[in-house]
């Protein structure tokens, strides 16, 4: 029962959360600041239960997904079909529960704690779009996707968030004197935000290309359904092409170090260059299920470039 728990929320990709999360605190954030002499201010045992509201939250969002799946997961994937086979429907959602009140309230209690309560209201916000995102908005055209790639690109931004807030108040009087701000901690997370969104979004159209068949059955309106399979393949070779550009725009605009260049052109532009070949020739389920391991694979990447960061900071700075 717990192995199935542990499939049924992704074990997986949550471990992938928490670990964007803190090598964006300790490879990003932290070296940024010890660069300027300030210190982070967000203790250790919030920023745990930040990374914890957010695994949750996701947990949650899994569930409720399966929840309402159950139908076309079993044309589309029926080996991997959890609820209503292994875990009852009514289980699954009590599960469901319990991980959004867990969210939310450890959500709503660090967002107090830096006395930023409007914070917390992100935790419900983000419950409330997960449960209509299952429901209602993924079966929807680019709507489901789009939400997705948004949830996304904030993991990497919530350790930000909670960290700025805190140290303007902290330092307030030296950030006046030296005329200076935090804007550099925001900006580089940003761009991990960026790239999550982008690759999030075309390897949730690579997922749609994948499920045709159960979805069509089922009359949801997802990319490949309304303008067809030939177009979808073209909406994601040109968002993998924007990803690769805007990198190497990124890169001859703000970085210019070599470290940087061969990282981004081995484990990034390479391997996206590749998953437009496999795209251009995927004639069937198993090839985009491979494109879709690819899309992943690349995410991580992209997730890894901050210890190049942290790298970068430490010797130049």
């Amino acid at each position: 029962m717990v192995k199935k728990i542990l499939k049924l929320v992704r074990i997986n990709n949550l471990i992938i959360i928490a670990l964007t999360q803190y090598l964006m605190r300790w490879a990003i954030i932290n070296p940024l600041l010890t660069h300027k002499g300030y210190e982070m201010q967000f203790s250790e045992f919030n920023f745990f239960l930040l990374v914890l509201a957010t695994i949750f939250l996701t947990a949650a969002g899994y569930v409720i997904n399966d929840y309402f799946d159950t139908k076309t997961d079993l044309v589309n994937r029926p080996k991997t079909v959890i609820v209503g086979q292994y875990i009852t429907r009514r289980t699954a959602m009590a599960i469901h529960l319990v991980l959004n009140i867990l969210g939310v309230l450890i959500g709503g209690y660090i967002s107090y704690r830096i006395g930023l309560y409007q914070l917390g209201f992100i935790y419900l916000l983000i419950t409330g779009i997960l449960w209509y995102y299952s429901s209602s908005y993924k079966r929807q055209f680019l709507i489901g996707n789009v939400i997705i790639a948004i949830l996304t690109a904030l993991v990497p931004l919530m350790p930000v968030l909670y960290e700025i807030p805190v140290l303007n108040k902290i330092y307030e009087n030296a950030l006046i004197a030296r005329n200076s701000n935090f804007y550099p901690l925001f900006y580089w997370t940003l761009g991990f935000s960026g790239f999550a969104f982008v690759t999030t979004l075309y390897r949730e159209i690579i997922k749609d290309i994948q499920d045709f068949e159960g979805d069509n059955a089922y009359g949801r309106n997802t990319v490949p359904i309304l303008l067809g399979i030939k177009y979808s393949k073209l909406i994601v070779i040109l968002l993998v092409l924007f990803c690769i550009l805007s990198m190497y725009f990124i890169y001859f605009k703000y970085l210019n170090d070599n470290i940087s260049l061969i990282y981004i052109t081995l484990t990034l532009a390479i391997p996206q260059l590749y998953l437009i070949y496999n795209i251009f020739k995927a004639n069937g389920n198993k090839d985009y299920k491979r494109a879709n391991f690819m899309a992943k694979i690349i995410m991580l990447f992209g997730i890894l470039y901050s210890l190049i960061a942290y790298f970068n900071f430490t010797k130049f700075y």
